[in-house]
Formats: C-alpha cells, sequence, structure tokens
C-alpha cells in the first residue's frame, strides 16, 4: 500500500468553497470576465509575471491556456484555479500547482495572480488555505514550494502570514517581465501544516459535500 502512495501520480484536488470564496478550474465560459480583469490589471501584474503573448488577451490566446491547462491536467504536471467571490461570482484572480514531481519528491510550485482592484484584501490568503488540505490530502503531497521576487513584498508577507517558510535565494530562476530574475525560495511541509492546522478548525468544503 505505501509503494502504491508512493507511486502514485498527483489527484487534481477538488473544487472547493470557504470564507466566501469559490475555488475551481477554468471554463470557456470565463473569458469574459478574466479578460476584463487583467486587462484593468495590466500595470499591476506585468512586472511579477512572464512576458505576455501579443494575444494574450483574445479569446483564441484563452483557449490556448484552456488547452494547456487540460494537457497538464492529464499529465499530473500542474492544475490551474480561478478564485471567485461565492456570492456574486466575480473572478477575483486565479492560482496554480505547476512542477509537480511525486515518487521521492512528492512537491508542487505554487503561484498565484490577484486582480488589482481586489488585492491586499486577504482573498489569496484565504484561497490558498482553502486548497492546502486538499494538496497535502488528496495530491499525496509532502512539500510545497513558492518563489518570489526580492522586491514582491506583497507576496512575501502572505507567504509568511500562511506559513511558508523561508529557504533561501534561487539567482536567475525565472524570466520576469522579459529578464531573468533572481527569486526568494519559500517552501510548507507537510509536517508544517499538520503543526498550524492541529488546532484549527477546517473552514473548506468540497463542492457537492
Amino acid at each position: 500500500m505505501r509503494l502504491r502512495l508512493f507511486n502514485a501520480p498527483a489527484h487534481p484536488p477538488s473544487p472547493v468553497a470557504g470564507d466566501g470564496l469559490l475555488v475551481r478550474m477554468p471554463e470557456p465560459g470565463d473569458y469574459p470576465a478574466w479578460r476584463q480583469l487583467r486587462e484593468e490589471s495590466t500595470s499591476f501584474l506585468k512586472p511579477w509575471e512572464p512576458r505576455w503573448p501579443a494575444d494574450d488577451l483574445t479569446r483564441t490566446g484563452f483557449r490556448r491556456r484552456l488547452l494547456r491547462y487540460r494537457r497538464d491536467a492529464a499529465e499530473n504536471t500542474a492544475y490551474t484555479y480561478f478564485l471567485f467571490a461565492k456570492g456574486s461570482g466575480e473572478l477575483l484572480g486565479g492560482l496554480s500547482l505547476s512542477n509537480i514531481r511525486m515518487g521521492a519528491a512528492r512537491t508542487c510550485s505554487l503561484g498565484y495572480w490577484m486582480g488589482e482592484r481586489y488585492a491586499g484584501r486577504g482573498h489569496m490568503r484565504k484561497a490558498v488555505e482553502l486548497m492546502l488540505p486538499e494538496m497535502f490530502g488528496a495530491m499525496g503531497l509532502e512539500r510545497i514550494e513558492a518563489g518570489c521576487i526580492p522586491g514582491n513584498m506583497r507576496s512575501i508577507r502572505l507567504l509568511e502570514a500562511i506559513g511558508f517558510r523561508q529557504e533561501g535565494i534561487m539567482r536567475g530562476y525565472l524570466e520576469i517581465d522579459g529578464r531573468r530574475q533572481d527569486h526568494i525560495l519559500f517552501a510548507m511541509l507537510r509536517q508544517d501544516f499538520e503543526t498550524l492546522t492541529r488546532s484549527v478548525r477546517p473552514n473548506a468544503a468540497k463542492i457537492g459535500a
């Protein structure tokens, strides 16, 4: 049984809801809201992301994204989610679990983005906290990594508030906004998560449960 778990592929985290939020995989019908939010947040997001393709905000570009998301999910290498306000259905941002490695590693890289008008309200912290039980549960991960540019204080504060620990500097880690940039490496282990949640009542519920 331990051998089967060790070699098993990652299972995609279920959609989750809690704290007024809904986290689920993107759908074709999300395009208008996604385009509007990304377009109005362009100057806010571009300094922290890889350079956008010329047709990134077009419907064709969105379809290409969805195809890649589905291919990654089918191959168990990455899962991408959108974050919505549960009551109004407004799209707030998104998060991704990429570079998934099972076997001896059983780890992934956490990424996220938030529309400018919704930033600083605690939505992403709640979303990540909602997903953590799925990542350490159904996915069977033992370690979650996250990297951020040293000057991105908003992201650093977010990771620290959730309970991620700083481990070091990854030199020239990713090409962001057209140039290679160093990143601070943060990580949370299963044991860290269990320690943090031992006395906290879970507030997430699977959709349909």
